[in-house]
C-alpha cells in the first residue's frame, strides 16, 4: 500500500522535546481594564526575560520550554503562537509578542471553557514537554457561561495536565479586594494535578514578583516550599 505524501510526512513528524509546555492563561474579562491588560502583559514579559527565570530554563534537562500567552473572558484569544524559549533572544521575542499582541478576549467569565481551550492548545502543538502546565490567573471566582469549572478541571487533570493558579486580589484599586479569600477559592476550585499550587498577588506592586516566582516553580518542577528554601539558602539564611 502506498501512503499519500502528506500522510508520510505526518507519520514521520516528531514533536520537539522541551522541559515544559506552558499555557499562560491570563484574565481579560470585563473586570479588567485596558490599562490592567497592559500591566499584566508587562508583568509576564518582564518575568520571562528575568535572568533568574532564564537561569532555571538553561539548567533544566532540555534547556528550553514551549510557551503561549492566552487571554480569557467569554472566549479565549491566543495572543502569541507557541514559542520555544531557550535563551535571552527567544525570551525577548516572546516578551515583544506578548506586549504588542492584539486584545481578542472580551465579555464575562467562562473559566471552564478557558481551561478546556488551554488543554486543546497543549494537545495540538508541536512540542513534547516533560511537564504540561496551565498557568491560570484571574481576579474573580465566578463563571457565567460554558462548561462548569469542576468538570473542566477534572478533564484537564485526567489528561495529565497540571493547573496552577495566580489569584490577583486587587489591581489599581483604592478599595479592599472584592474576594480577599480568592486564594483559598482557587485552591479548592481551580488547581489540580501533580504538584499544583496557588501563588497570590495582593496588589500591582507584587504582581510581577508573583509571576516570576510562579514561572520558576513551574519550569523547575518545584513546590513553593522548595522555592522558599532555595531563596533562603541563596541569601545565606537558614531554616
Amino acid at each position: 500500500m502506498i501512503l499519500a505524501p502528506f500522510l508520510l510526512s505526518a507519520a514521520n513528524a516528531v514533536a520537539e522535546e522541551v522541559e515544559v509546555e506552558l499555557v499562560l492563561l491570563a484574565d481579560a474579562s470585563g473586570s479588567i481594564s485596558a490599562e490592567e491588560i497592559r500591566f499584566q502583559r508587562q508583568g509576564y514579559a518582564g518575568a520571562m526575560t528575568d535572568d533568574r527565570v532564564l537561569n532555571v530554563i538553561a539548567n533544566s534537562a532540555y534547556g528550553s520550554i514551549a510557551v503561549t500567552y492566552v487571554e480569557w473572558a467569554a472566549n479565549t484569544a491566543q495572543v502569541t503562537d507557541w514559542m520555544k524559549i531557550d535563551g535571552p533572544e527567544s525570551a525577548a521575542a516572546f516578551a515583544e509578542a506578548v506586549t504588542t499582541g492584539p486584545r481578542g478576549a472580551f465579555g464575562r467569565n467562562a473559566i471552564g471553557a478557558a481551561l478546556l481551550d488551554a488543554k486543546r492548545l497543549i494537545e495540538t502543538n508541536d512540542f513534547d514537554g516533560w511537564w504540561r502546565v496551565i498557568d491560570f490567573s484571574g481576579d474573580s471566582r465566578n463563571s457565567f457561561s460554558g462548561p462548569s469549572i469542576a468538570s473542566a478541571r477534572d478533564e484537564v487533570v485526567a489528561a495529565g495536565i497540571t493547573i496552577n493558579a495566580l489569584p490577583i486580589l486587587c489591581r489599581f484599586c483604592d478599595t479592599p479586594a472584592r474576594y480577599p479569600d480568592l486564594g483559598a477559592i482557587y485552591e479548592e476550585r481551580i488547581i489540580g494535578g501533580p504538584g499544583a499550587f496557588v501563588i497570590t498577588a495582593t496588589s500591582e506592586e507584587d504582581l510581577a514578583e508573583a509571576i516570576r516566582r510562579k514561572l520558576i516553580l513551574e519550569i523547575g518542577g518545584l513546590t513553593p516550599l522548595q522555592y522558599a528554601k532555595n531563596e533562603h539558602e541563596l541569601s545565606g539564611e537558614r531554616y
